[in-house]
């Protein structure tokens, strides 16, 4: 008994043991020769500057190592999460508190492999599992532009993670059985303006880092993942790009596509909450040509359907007394959208093009998520101020005059009228939303 149990032990050592070894290589080492995959520096230094300056907009790294208000690039910016908050570093070229004392090669190693200048693993928050996919040539030239950029003596907090996920060296395993660095290779039967579109898509734009749901470590499904998913604890919800009744581009045409992107506003929807963020920081900078290339690469993706109808709705369409309840609930949510809503959305939920977004046949409503169209109503819609768009029209926060049960109601009947179909909203639904933190 005693010799089998010893055996016991030495197996579960050895396996501890191997997976470790498993995890230091797959996870930590992986392959380092940043020699290798160095280039040689243009000789025109302004152009690089440039491009580099582009490229970094292009990555919306302003949003988040920028505090608003604060100086750019500082970092300092919290993003909450279910694992703690995650605080932003400072990337100016700072030597004692930014990155003024990192070599290409070490901003290459951050972007492409997920690791600090001095080799600690950098959480995925940072979202190293796209930015993998840049090339070293634009790696370089956004390194140049943040040297250029003012140095700020500014330290900013540690993340505040609660255990275990505070402790950084079990992200070895995330990375051994999640990431694998792999720069981004051409699909060579796709067009130019499709290539380019998923570089930006999948890598530097991105998209997947929002655009999708994470399982209990925190991974998506990749860089591929357009799924759709909550943003945990601000609790927007970033819209599928695959489903076509949620966001899929596949009914948009090319110029409605590439101008809701350069405007947050189109003659369909408009843009809020953390995307109005993205506009606001990144895509409005863009040149049309990338532009137009990301809604080229977004509207071929092949489309799926996703269920809209939520238990709650199937629940309350069972007995004869749940639909009076909701029959009862269209009265009355038809009389709170006279008064609150229908000078800007119309009498049909018809809107003005290019002003208000139309309620009638909007997917942004009929979602099973109602976590965008509550936090619009409760705290107001605003779109972004963008350079062709610098005094867009946007919408007030009714949550301080509606009680909880009357934004069930109000949303309840947009969500099911003029042809809408989709689950009626509860007062305990809103009022979990009315609380959320705003960022």
């Amino acid at each position: 008994m005693k010799k089998m149990f010893i055996r016991f032990v030495v197996a579960v050592l050895m396996l501890l043991t191997g997976i470790s070894v498993y995890a230091y290589f797959v996870g930590y080492r992986v392959d380092e020769d940043v020699s290798l995959l160095s280039v040689g520096m243009p000789t025109d230094t302004t152009l690089l500057i440039r491009r580099g300056e582009y490229l970094t907009r292009a990555g919306n790294c302003f949003g988040c190592h920028t505090v608003k208000g604060g100086p750019a690039y500082a970092g300092g910016r919290i993003l909450r999460s279910e694992y703690g908050n995650f605080v932003s570093p400072n990337i100016t070229p700072d030597r004692v508190t930014g990155i003024g004392n990192w070599t290409s090669d070490d901003f290459w190693r951050a972007l492409h492999f997920g690791k600090a200048k001095d080799g600690r693993l950098l959480y995925p928050a940072f979202p190293y599992p796209n930015y993998t996919q840049i090339s070293r040539a634009d790696a370089e030239a956004m390194f140049a532009f943040l040297k250029t950029i003012p140095a700020i003596s500014q330290k900013n907090q540690d993340h505040e993670l609660r255990f275990p996920y505070n402790q950084r060296s079990l992200l070895v395993f995330w990375r051994a059985m999640y990431f694998k660095p792999a720069v981004f290779a051409e699909d060579k039967t796709k067009s130019p303006e499709w290539n380019r579109g998923a570089y930006l898509v999948q890598g530097l734009g991105h998209c997947s880092a929002c655009h999708s749901q994470r399982n209990i470590f925190g991974a998506n499904e990749g860089v591929n993942d357009l799924s759709g998913g909550e943003l945990p604890q601000i609790q927007w919800y970033a819209p599928s790009l695959l489903h076509t009744n949620e966001a899929h581009l596949l009914n948009w045409t090319q110029n409605e596509a590439a101008t809701l992107l350069k405007t947050g506003v189109n003659r369909k929807s408009v843009m809020s909450g953390p995307m109005a963020e993205v506009v606001f920081d990144s895509l409005q900078y863009l040149t049309d040509a990338d532009i137009s290339a990301i809604s080229t690469y977004l509207q071929a993706i092949p489309v799926t359907k996703a269920d809209t109808i939520s238990a709650l709705d199937q629940a309350l369409t069972v007995s004869d007394s749940s639909e009076q309840t909701k029959k009862q609930m269209m009265q009355q949510g038809a009389v709170l959208y006279r008064t609150h809503c229908m000078d800007c959305h119309g009498t049909e939920g018809e809107s003005v093009a290019s002003v208000y977004p139309a309620l009638k046949a909007n997917p942004g409503l009929q979602m099973s998520s109602i976590a965008t169209p509550l936090r619009i109503i409760l705290a107001g819609g605003f779109a972004p101020a963008t350079q062709l768009n610098p005094r867009p029209y946007s919408m007030p926060p009714f949550g301080p005059i509606l009680s909880d049960s009357e934004v069930a109601i109000l949303l309840s009947y947009i969500r099911n009228s003029w042809g809408n179909k989709a689950a009626f909203v509860t007062a305990a639904e809103v009022n979990h939303y009315r609380t959320v933190p705003m960022d």
